[in-house]
């Protein structure tokens, strides 16, 4: 997956700044992004502190590694199973 080239102080410095009434379509080009990407940014983040954004973050990554751990333990298992169901 790849990552964003903005922080997250970034993205909320961002998305603070089209709360306080700045015009999203001078912010986007400002900041070098799409209009879509800051709508996505904020239907994702809005509301969202710094400190929240990067414990959803590290929390969305230790899931994807859980996720990543129960498939490989799955396969293990099926394989395990099918030796089994061989012997007898």
């Amino acid at each position: 997956m790849r990552t964003s080239r903005f922080t997250e102080t970034q993205i909320m410095t961002i998305l603070k700044q089209g709360d306080a009434g700045r015009a999203v379509k001078d912010l986007c080009r400002q900041a070098g992004i799409s209009t879509a990407t800051y709508y996505q940014w904020k239907s994702k983040y809005g509301g969202l502190e710094a400190f929240e954004l990067r414990r959803v973050k590290n929390l969305e990554a230790e899931n994807s590694k859980l996720k990543c751990m129960y498939a490989e333990m799955a396969l293990d298992n099926a394989a395990l199973k099918d030796l089994i169901a061989k012997k007898l």
